[in-house]
């Protein structure tokens, strides 16, 4: 399967109804790299971390660039197998099909087989909008926290949400019954 192109994602994003403004920059690869652009940038900037397990199960943890997380507390609490390591390049490719660099949440659209399981850090829900690399570093992409939300969900997914305290150690956010769902 070839990789969705950026213009392929904003035009799911317009058929989705998903309000979207993309800002053009430099390539950045690391949220230290990019602090700079991202303070004339509103709203809240993410680190996007795709990891496995040691049975080989991918994830992808998609945080608030300042939230502290402590990986060995998230692998616990989610009983995967063994301790979380960074997916390597080759596996980034094959299964979100983006670059080291890239990595976004919006890469799921490239996961249509849902092998790669989402976990988002709850505090994304307190700015609005969030900022996503639109599957390339060298721009960021708003959308709200709702859109977020109507962009997974039309994945045919439901995030692991979870919440961080000011050491990292996680907790989960479990989710509202069906008839208390925001519609997003």
């Amino acid at each position: 399967m070839t990789p969705a192109t950026e213009e392929e994602l904003f035009a799911r994003f317009d058929g989705l109804g998903i309000a979207h403004t993309t800002h053009r920059h430099r390539p950045v690869f690391t949220v230290e790299e990019g602090r700079d652009l991202k303070a004339s940038m509103p709203g809240g900037h993410t680190k996007n971390l795709f990891l496995k397990d040691k049975k080989g199960a991918l994830y992808l943890l998609c945080a608030i660039a300042d939230s502290k997380i402590d990986l060995n507390a998230v692998s616990r609490l989610l009983g995967v197998s063994g301790r979380f390591s960074f997916g390597s390049a080759e596996l980034l490719i094959q299964h979100l099909g983006v670059e080291p660099g890239s990595v976004t949440l919006f890469a799921l659209i490239n996961d249509p087989g849902r092998t790669v399981t989402l976990i988002l850090d709850e505090a994304l829900f307190a700015h609005d909008p969030v900022n996503f690399h639109p599957l390339r570093n060298d721009a960021t992409t708003a959308v709200s926290p709702a859109g977020m939300l109507r962009f997974v969900r039309a994945l045919g997914r439901e995030p692991i949400r979870l919440a961080f305290d000011a050491a990292g150690v996680p907790s989960r956010i479990e989710p509202p019954p069906a008839s208390a769902h925001v519609e997003a």
